[in-house]
């Protein structure tokens, strides 16, 4: 793998940046709270259409598919953002669950894929720096 360089740590600092765009903090702040789902009904009744919590939902997730389009595209050094993008892996995490239903309602079977695609480079990641870190990670979230 090729070494960061300079683009990737500022394509790294503007994400940065729109995180703590207000509505965006906000929806993050919501999706780290209260995101919790098991199965499709949890996701149906923490997110209605049309409600803040739904738009909440697809701002986080947007945002997270994008920036993992970025890694699976070459356009990030994967490393380089694993060591201070934990975030995504919490947006997998959390809607991991949901991933067939999505795919099969939406009749996508590329929905969220960049973000499975950079959750599993990220989880390898983290198992190259301990056996139990990302095991570690999941328990922590709840």
């Amino acid at each position: 793998m090729a070494i960061a360089t300079y683009d990737d740590a500022n394509l790294i600092l503007r994400l940065y940046e729109l995180r703590r765009e207000e509505k965006m903090r906000a929806a993050r702040e919501w999706f780290a709270r209260s995101a919790r789902f098991a199965t499709w009904s949890d996701f149906e009744r923490l997110c209605p259409p049309g409600t803040t919590e739904n738009a909440y939902f697809r701002q986080v997730t947007s945002y997270y598919e994008m920036v993992a389009s970025f890694i699976t595209n070459g356009v990030l050094h994967p490393h380089l953002y694993f060591q201070s993008g934990r975030e995504l892996l919490l947006v997998w995490v959390r809607i991991e669950p949901l991933i067939p239903e999505f795919r099969t309602r939406f009749q996508d079977p590329t929905q969220y894929h960049n973000l499975e695609q950079v959750a599993k480079m990220f989880i390898a990641y983290l198992d190259q720096q301990g056996p139990d870190v990302f095991a570690a990670f999941r328990r922590r979230l709840g």
